[in-house]
């Protein structure tokens, strides 16, 4: 057994006090995800700071039309705000997609920005993973690999990001608040989750001892309609094998404006900028979301058992503007 000290904080400030730049001591609120990793000991924290009664519960309507999210709201809180069913219905869309209702009634919005890989190879500490131990290799590129990405990916990892939540996020815009040693920062949420290149063990843009303490929506674009696809291998508790967060606003059959992000598929929740412009100005139609279709996955690179998700990811993205485009 591994012993570790546990601390509970009142404030932020305390909270990062008590962390400060300490890379063995973790956060802790529903710990959905740590417990997991603790267990399974990829992650050995010798101090735990509790921030479950920091004052970060809130859902607020800002000035500027912005959605302020504070980090210990709940996935099920979030997901039945009225506020964001109808403004943001991609994004309770996407939350009740993902685990179990057990689940998102203790999973927090700042956990879930911040959930690990899935990745089998990443957890299980006998196999090589350039996430978990930088420069050991990564076991997922030259064994079984269906269940990771296409898109984002290197020659050091090829994990796929878990989030539901994040994708619905990718595609509305966000701003992540954080506070550490160094005071209060905004992140973009695009620039949030990182890609693997040469340093897979760099998940996020946090720096040591940074706390996120809220998630800002964008003000909702005016008129828009989404949708929130997610293909898996079974109806309920299981993670993508590819979806589609679509926002889209017509002009009679034209599409106006869209926003597309893709999960299961990606290292990173998945903007495509390229679907977007794909879709600016032209019709509504089967043809047109083809096209998009295949100019966000232009860049994916299949490996042995990857290579269906591509198609597959293509599918996402047709079906779920077929729908957000008929409402």
């Amino acid at each position: 057994m591994r012993h570790f000290a546990y601390q509970r904080a009142g404030d932020v400030a305390e909270a990062t006090a008590l962390h400060g730049s300490d890379r063995s001591a973790d956060f802790i609120a529903g710990g959905t995800n740590l417990i997991d990793m603790v267990k399974l000991d990829i992650m050995r924290p010798e101090r735990l700071v509790d921030v479950n009664r920091l004052p970060l519960t809130a859902i607020e309507s800002l000035d500027d039309g912005r959605l302020r999210i504070g980090a210990l709201v709940t996935n099920t809180d979030l997901a039945y705000d009225e506020r964001i069913q109808a403004d943001y219905p991609v994004l309770s869309e996407a939350l009740l997609s993902g685990a179990s209702t057990q689940l998102r009634n203790v999973a927090t919005t700042a956990g879930n920005v911040m959930q690990r890989t899935r990745c089998p190879y990443f957890r299980n500490p006998s196999r090589p993973c350039n996430k978990r131990e930088p420069g050991s290799g990564c076991g997922a590129l030259d064994g079984i690999n269906r269940n990771h990405a296409v898109l984002g990916v290197s020659d050091k990892c090829i994990a796929v990001h878990p989030s539901d939540m994040c994708v619905a996020m990718a595609a509305l815009g966000a701003t992540v608040t954080v506070e550490g040693p160094s005071g209060v920062r905004e992140i973009p949420f695009e620039e949030y989750h990182l890609l693997p290149g040469d340093t897979p063990e760099r998940e996020h843009a946090l720096s040591d001892g940074e706390l996120i303490t809220h998630v800002t929506l964008d003000a909702p674009i005016t008129g828009a309609k989404g949708h929130y696809l997610k293909l898996r291998d079974r109806a309920s508790f299981e993670f993508a094998l590819a979806s589609c967060a679509a926002v889209v606003t017509m002009d009679g059959d034209t599409v106006r404006e869209a926003r597309i992000a893709l999960g299961g598929v990606a290292t990173k929740p998945w903007r495509s900028f390229e679907a977007e412009a794909a879709l600016s100005g032209q019709p509504a139609s089967e043809a047109t979301f083809k096209q998009a279709a295949e100019a966000a996955l232009a860049g994916a690179v299949a490996h042995r058992d990857t290579a269906f998700k591509i198609p597959l990811a293509k599918q996402a993205i047709v079906r779920a503007l077929t729908t957000v485009t008929a409402q």
